[in-house]
């Protein structure tokens, strides 16, 4: 089946074509390079998976509860449009509601593959180039998971929600070789994995568990690239080249908190023009959400302080948005976390593998004595 015939609305053309700005930058220096980097590379080497074979695909998930979470989390629950709607309308709020959820996810790890692909081309030392390559590889396998996962599991799907698409036209279109970077190892990916992190410590269905888990394994060490690369050439920026990266990220984390709050879902939903109303109303007010959105900068704001952007003015963007407590996050720690759980969730699955593989042979020999 087309993903086109999934699609709850129109994706206008079937591809989009960004006109990219830059060079390609070729480098004949083939020394060590950077021990940091270069240990990151060979992280990258070392834990490529197989999506076929390390996620369980045969775990079956009910698309009108892919997450199993309460209905409290729902922007719009106890609300007067909740209570008017029916058993079905509320299903389908919450099949749309995760349909649109991870189709932005899947649109998201395309335009990271695409960014990571012009960062080989672009970025002028050689390690770099080696660990983005490493990141492209990555970035297809998530398209590929999530792609499988809303065609097999969900059943629907949503076009490029018109904030992201923006983050990423910019991205691409700028000439300069650490704007990817900025856009999408800061901005793009650190929003994604803190998304994710939220939704896999909230999850309990085990496929999308399994999914999320493994996904920001591979995130965590994204994120570090970018904070790598751009910490050490930063450094050496002008003031007035620093405030034009700063004025790409304040726009960006705008683009990106708005971009979280779904309005095509519910005009998908058949909802009245009244209604949508109530439910934009309903999202802005949600205490979950609120939770939710600030979470989600708990990757994206202590990345940008270390990588050297952190002036007054991007400091009141932060406080206005109310984030800028996140600063004080441990990006290692929490890149630490995500490895562990990760590998926590292989030992247990694996582990259980055997057991059963075990109680299988006893059986069957239990049988033949039987026989015999």
């Amino acid at each position: 089946m087309s993903t086109h015939d999934l699609y709850t609305i129109p994706a206008e053309l079937s591809t989009w074509n960004v006109e990219m700005a830059g060079q390609s930058r070729f480098t004949w220096e083939y020394d060590d390079g950077r021990d940091r980097m270069l240990a990151l590379y060979q992280k990258g080497k070392d834990k490529q998976w197989d999506s076929t074979k390390r996620i369980d695909w045969d775990l079956e998930v009910d698309p009108y509860n892919v997450l199993g979470i309460p209905d409290e989390t729902i922007a719009i629950f106890g609300t007067p449009l909740w209570e008017r709607m029916d058993h079905k309308q509320r299903q389908d709020v919450k099949l749309h509601g995760a349909a649109w959820q991870f189709s932005q996810f899947l649109h998201g790890e395309q335009g990271a593959m695409i960014c990571s692909a012009k960062i080989v081309e672009s970025v002028p030392d050689l390690d770099s180039k080696f660990y983005a390559a490493t990141q492209t590889m990555d970035e297809a396998r998530h398209a590929e998971t999530y792609a499988r996962f809303l065609q097999e599991k969900i059943g629907l799907a949503y076009p490029i929600n018109t904030h992201l698409k923006a983050l990423l036209d910019s991205t691409l279109t700028d000439s300069r070789w650490d704007m990817p970077y900025l856009g999408m190892q800061v901005l793009i990916e650190g929003l994604a994995l803190a998304a994710f992190g939220v939704m896999r410590d909230m999850t309990t269905k085990p496929l999308p568990k399994q999914i999320l888990a493994y996904v920001m394994q591979d995130e965590a060490r994204h994120v570090a690239f970018g904070r790598m690369a751009l910490r050490d050439y930063y450094r050496n920026l002008s003031e007035s080249e620093l405030r034009e990266r700063e004025d790409f990220v304040i726009e960006g984390c705008y683009l990106m908190r708005d971009r979280l709050r779904g309005e095509e879902t519910w005009h998908t939903l058949g909802l009245s023009k009244s209604e949508v109303g109530e439910a934009m109303e309903a999202v802005d007010r949600s205490a979950y959400l609120k939770l939710f959105r600030s979470l989600l900068f708990s990757r994206i704001v202590p990345c940008v302080k270390d990588i050297g952007l952190w002036s007054p003015r991007l400091q009141q963007a932060y406080a206005d948005m109310g984030v800028l407590d996140m600063a004080g996050q441990s990006l290692e720690a929490l890149m630490k976390q995500d490895e562990e759980i990760a590998d926590k969730l292989d030992e247990a699955r694996f582990a259980q593998e055997e057991t059963e593989r075990h109680e299988e042979v006893a059986d069957t020999i239990a049988l033949g004595a039987a026989d015999s």
